[in-house]
């Protein structure tokens, strides 16, 4: 009985490539990793397979924490469910106007095909006015005839969407009420329970993505319930949000499109509270995966939250989201020449299957881990992932010399090297988009590399951007899945008031931000789990008479009893006006300012693990980290490196480059003119020796 008591804590992110699994033994104190290869066909067939490399005994689990790609790749390659919409008449194509826009802005293509075709877009009479007045009233009876016709042409998912709904959700209500009594499933939702904020298109893509996201996602989370369960699990499930913060499983398959960028999320978390605890609070996120290259900002400790994304073009989500710049160019990513002569990385990429060249799985096609591998920066005989016992090397420079070297007349070793250079060049203006293009000076920040691959390029990135240095994490490839362990949980919830500030009925103001804390604070008291803590935060969207753009306005005493939480005029004002001129400088005068939206976010805080259970074990000398030496090009020759067991080297121990660090979940390279030194937690610091620019 003993053996089966609960007491791990596991975080698992599933991405293109790998799953990553983080094991806390809350009882022993002790962590452990594992990285195994995704299952891209049934993620769950991955995810049990990770956690079986440590825990056999599922009874054992206490909470299973979860970043999933299952909703961000249905979106990406267009795979979720077959979906409809009811509409208000005359809205029918809100979804295909969208804000005007077009996939290209010039020449003579811009057709774009929404998720929800139009023959699957009906339209029923009523209307509710900008001022939540009733104008038409809705007809169940023609409500549930379009439901019928949307299921006769075999919809699975179904959502309504009716103009001004957000002023006034009575029409969509009694819309809901009479499709669920025709409707198979629990597959139906309304705008006013997903997004009641103004401006339709906006309103309506995040409704409409959310309703083709539920069928796979739901199913999907089922598909894994039913497997740890299996096992004899019989603790909880958490997702990760794309905002950072965790829901139940039940709140992930109401709310789906809320993990839009769950496994991306999970890793700036952890990264924030890591880079904090060390002394860096000022950190640029470089998370490098199998197929992609995932950047966020994190200044003064906290990152930024934006207010919407665009998972591609014309897929809009207005939901709260860690801001994280994406591009084309892991380590899968594909490296050619196009028809001008000129070599380009990405953004296809091998995945996890065939995967890079060297995996010897069918592909041909050189790939940047491939490059990394034949310039000596990627230990043959050591794959990471467990997946190969050892990489095709040659096959690696037979790809490159066929499909680079060749074509733009260079040595194989060159060619490798022109494919590093490109995608660090592709990664380094990713970072000057959320630091320099925002305002702020990289050389305040430090790079924090994670994922497979981020740790190989850490020192060009610091060189092409001016980075203070980087500060490289214990398990850098498991970074997202020690992420999920630590997120707190949090639930955001928005109102749209759309009054000049003069007008604001300021105890309705205050009734709204109490009702929306209380709705919150049930959430967290019902998920059945044990905070540290509970903390409120109160916003408004704000902007000037005549402006378009709002700008978030944190309203002080937020930390306060939401009971007892109320504001007035002059200090909404105040605190507009301060954040403006954070913003843009300089408050405008006499030009009155207006209220668009409310904002509350209520927040459990999860009990966070000490990390200094990540720390090296005492009385190690660098020395005995020491594992070989190896010939690794750099800038046009090889330079004899000195190889490390990365996890061995003890804390102060100071590294020079060039050096290579080897570990289960990644590689680390330090470049000539750079040196790594372990702090207390583990963690890798880098940094410009003495003289080098």
């Amino acid at each position: 009985m003993t053996e089966s008591k609960p007491r791990y804590v596991i975080g698992v992110d599933v991405g293109g490539t790998f799953t990553d699994v983080f094991f806390l033994d809350e009882i022993s104190g002790r962590c452990a990793v594992a990285k195994v290869p995704s299952t891209p066909g049934n993620q769950a067939e991955g995810f049990i397979a990770g956690i079986r490399r440590h825990v056999d005994d599922f009874a054992t689990i206490a909470t299973v924490v979860h970043g999933t790609t299952v909703g961000t790749n249905a979106l990406l390659e267009r795979k979720g469910a077959k979906t409809g919409i009811i509409t208000t008449q005359g809205f029918r194509d809100v979804l295909e106007m969208r804000r005007r826009d077009r996939p290209h802005t010039w020449g003579l293509w811009g057709q774009f095909e929404p998720v929800i075709p139009r023959n699957l877009r009906l339209e029923v009479s009523e209307r509710i006015l900008a001022d939540g007045t009733v104008h038409t009233p809705v007809d169940p009876g023609e409500v549930q005839n379009a439901a019928r016709q949307l299921l006769a042409a075999g919809v699975e998912s179904l959502c309504i969407v009716f103009i001004n709904a957000y002023a006034n959700p009575a029409n969509e209500q009694k819309a809901l009420e009479a499709v669920r009594a025709v409707w198979p499933n629990e597959h139906v939702e309304i705008s006013s329970n997903i997004l009641p904020e103004i401006r339709e298109f906006e309103r309506s893509s995040t409704t409409a993505l959310n309703a083709y996201l539920q069928p796979p996602v739901g199913n999907y989370l089922h598909r894994l319930e039913t497997a740890l369960q299996d096992g004899g699990f019989t603790g909880q499930i958490l997702i990760v949000q794309s905002n950072g913060g965790v829901m139940t499983v039940d709140t992930a398959r109401r709310l789906p499109i809320r993990t839009a960028l769950s496994g991306p999320a999970a890793g700036v978390i952890a990264s924030a509270y890591i880079a904090d605890a060390a002394g860096f609070p000022n950190i640029i996120t470089c998370d490098m995966g199998g197929t992609s290259f995932d950047v966020s900002l994190v200044a003064d400790g906290v990152s930024a939250l934006a207010a919407q994304t665009n998972i591609d073009f014309g897929m809009t989500v207005r939901t709260p989201m860690i801001e994280i710049t994406t591009i084309g160019a892991g380590g899968g990513s594909i490296a050619w020449v196009d028809r001008g002569g000129l070599l380009q990385v990405g953004p296809e990429s091998a995945g996890s299957d065939p995967g890079p060249v060297c995996y010897g799985l069918g592909n041909d096609r050189p790939t940047v881990t491939d490059a990394n591998l034949v310039l000596g920066r990627i230990n043959a005989a050591r794959p990471i992932g467990g997946k190969l016992e050892r990489l095709d090397e040659e096959g690696a420079r037979a790809a490159i010399d066929a499909h680079v070297a060749e074509p733009l007349g260079l040595g194989i070793m060159e060619a490798a090297e022109a494919i590093i250079r490109v995608a660090n060049s592709k990664m380094a203006g990713a970072i000057r988009l959320v630091s320099i293009e925002r305002g702020h000076d990289p050389k305040k920040f430090t790079a924090m590399p994670f994922g497979g691959g981020g740790a190989l390029h850490t020192g060009a990135l610091i060189r092409e951007v001016g980075l203070q240095g980087a500060l490289v994490p214990r398990y850098p490839g498991i970074n997202s899945a020690l992420g999920c362990t630590i997120a707190d949980m949090r639930h955001d919830f928005v109102q749209t008031m759309n009054v000049s500030l003069g007008d604001l009925d300021i105890d309705a103001l205050n009734r709204r931000f109490r009702s929306l804390a209380a709705r919150g604070i049930a959430l967290l008291e019902g998920s059945g789990i044990a905070f540290a803590g509970k903390d409120m935060l109160f916003e408004l969207d704000m902007s000037y008479q005549g402006q378009t753009h709002t700008v978030n306005v944190p309203l002080p005493d937020g930390d306060s009893v939401y009971e007892d939480f109320r504001i007035g005029r002059e200090a909404i004002l105040k605190a507009f006006e301060d954040r403006y001129r954070a913003v843009y400088g300089q408050p405008l005068e006499g030009i009155p300012a207006r209220v668009l939206n409310l904002r509350v976010a209520a927040i459990g805080r999860r009990r966070r693990f000490d990390l200094s259970l990540l720390a090296p074990e005492e009385g190690a000398e660098p020395e005995d980290a020491r594992i070989a030496r190896r010939k690794v090009w750099f800038d046009g020759r090889y330079f004899d490196s000195v190889i490390y067991d990365r996890l061995r080297l003890p804390a102060g121990a100071r590294i020079p480059g060039p050096a290579m660090l080897e570990q289960p979940d990644a590689t680390i390279f330090i470049e000539p003119g750079l040196q790594g030194e372990v702090d207390r937690f583990g963690n890798l610091i880098i940094t410009r020796m003495q003289g080098e620019g």
